[in-house]
């Protein structure tokens, strides 16, 4: 029995101290604060512009700073039929920097 209740208040500690931990929402995990107050557009504006640049499904986002453009740029992948798109949007001037194919043979 006192096994038992060892064992039980263990696995409630731990239990305990996993929900404890919050994990960042998944937006914040993809843009830092920094780079959210330098970019100019929303996401929600950028989605636009990557969309109509590439129609399709929006599976994924991050905001990065990357070469080209002013160097903060918004980079989705979107789902098409014939595969995934990586469609970069300036994050200041809402310029396409990319958009091109994913995987091993890029049309």
């Amino acid at each position: 029995m006192k096994k038992s209740l060892i064992a039980l208040a263990l696995g409630l500690a731990a239990a305990a101290g996993a929900c404890a931990y919050a994990a960042p929402r998944a937006d914040e995990a993809r843009a830092s604060e920094a780079a959210q107050r330098e970019a100019v557009l929303s996401r929600a504006d950028a989605e636009q512009i990557a969309l109509r640049a590439r129609a399709g499904q929006i599976k994924e986002w991050e905001l990065e700073r990357e070469a080209g453009g002013s160097g903060l740029r918004y980079s989705f992948v979107i789902t098409m039929t014939d595969g995934d798109y990586e469609v970069g949007v300036d994050a200041r001037t809402g310029a396409i920097l990319e958009n091109i194919k994913e995987g091993p043979n890029p049309d």
